[in-house]
């Protein structure tokens, strides 16, 4: 799957950290997703239009309002934020519901453990979702400066 390309709509080089707001063109470029194939990452969100991605600068890159980038997750890094969003949740709502059946509390009392331990676990992938490096590793970054748009702004 080929990265994304945006424009440049705001940067904001007053962090440690710098970021620039891209505006992305969602359409799906996969080819694979595109024959219905792929991962499915298009069935949940629009299939065109575009939106608004808040992207860490890469090191020694300069960028400035209107630019044309390209911006990259590392797919290892996908693959492990969907464990967390997905998986998490899943493994709590297994879990809770094998606790509860083996301990003979029934049917009703397992579906109903298994939607607590979706919940629990909807709350503890959240948690570690919101921590400061899990967010920095899950955040895309501007890799390349395609076209520029006028004087540019070093971070």
């Amino acid at each position: 799957m080929e990265n994304p390309r945006g424009r440049v709509i705001a940067v904001n080089s007053d962090e440690a950290s710098p970021h620039a707001l891209v505006e992305v063109d969602s359409v799906i470029q996969c080819e694979r997703c595109a024959q219905g194939k792929g991962c499915g990452a298009g069935l949940l969100g629009a299939t065109s239009g575009s939106r608004r991605v808040d992207a860490l600068v890469g090191t020694g890159l300069a960028v400035s309002e209107g630019d044309e980038v390209r911006i990259e997750l590392a797919p290892s890094d996908v693959l492990k934020a969907s464990i967390i969003v997905y998986g998490t949740p899943l493994a709590g709502a297994v879990t809770a519901a094998v606790v509860a059946y083996s301990a003979g509390l029934g049917d009703l009392y397992a579906a109903l453990a298994a939607m607590l331990g979706l919940a629990s676990g909807l709350l503890v992938a959240r948690a570690r979702l919101q921590r400061a490096g899990c967010l920095r590793r899950f955040t895309p970054t501007v890799v390349e400066r395609i076209a520029a748009s006028g004087p540019t702004v070093s971070p």
